[in-house]
């Protein structure tokens, strides 16, 4: 494989980077991250209709993965080969830190504002990680699920975009508070590698666990145990 000439690394780089820059800038930029109460259903909408959009801008080149873990079910599927799908996911995580790049570059560059913050980073409080475990790997499982079934052999549906977007609206819904709600390896690394501190110590959990998840859901597919 050509990876600097693979148009669908390309698109994956490009979708991961939009996800990260719009999703974490809307918890970085507007305020919602600070505000538990109204910022959930916002901070959701964003990532959420951002996977959506980027379907249908990068679905036809690439799949639109734009997540690692996505990658791990869609191999564990036996949906891509070992090769395709190890360049999907350093094209994802390279897309990530870009985008999660950018928006270091607005927040510095705003006003007089020097102080990158959270940036949107995903993490657990003391005595939470077991709970933030479990969350990652369940909702990670739901959400890949969802994509298997709406990307299915069978025929892709033409609204598999959107179902795909809400499912991972309503899954911040519950699991926000969690964990961050990664459910993305790339979405997490992104903002840790500027944000350093707890956020890289605690990166190991959003990249085993969703990765976790996501092959535990492509093998269910592949054995016929979920016959989607």
């Amino acid at each position: 494989m050509n990876y600097l000439n693979d148009k669908k690394l390309r698109a994956e780089c490009f979708g991961t980077a939009a996800l990260v820059l719009v999703g974490c800038g809307a918890i970085t930029l507007t305020g919602f991250g600070t505000d538990p109460n109204t910022g959930i259903l916002p901070i959701a909408m964003a990532f959420g209709l951002t996977v959506m959009a980027m379907a249908y801008c990068i679905g036809p080149v690439s799949g639109c993965h734009i997540n690692p873990a996505v990658t791990a079910a869609m191999w564990a599927a036996g949906r891509m080969k070992t090769e395709e799908a190890i360049g999907y996911a350093v094209a994802q995580f390279i897309g990530a830190i870009i985008g999660a790049a950018i928006l270091v570059l607005i927040v510095k560059t705003r006003g007089t504002a020097n102080d990158i913050g959270g940036l949107g980073t995903t993490g657990w409080k003391d005595g939470d990680m077991v709970a933030a475990l479990i969350a990652e790997i369940v909702a990670t499982f739901i959400f890949t699920m969802v994509i298997l079934g709406a990307t299915s052999q069978k025929g892709t549906t033409p609204v598999a975009g959107l179902v795909i977007g809400l499912t991972l609206v309503i899954l911040h819904l519950p699991f926000i508070k969690v964990s961050g709600l990664s459910v993305n390896p790339a979405r997490s690394l992104g903002p840790a590698v500027f944000v350093g501190g707890t956020a890289l110590v605690q990166l190991w959990l959003f990249i085993v666990m969703p990765t976790i998840g996501g092959l535990l859901a492509g093998w269910l597919v592949k054995s016929r145990a979920l016959d989607i």
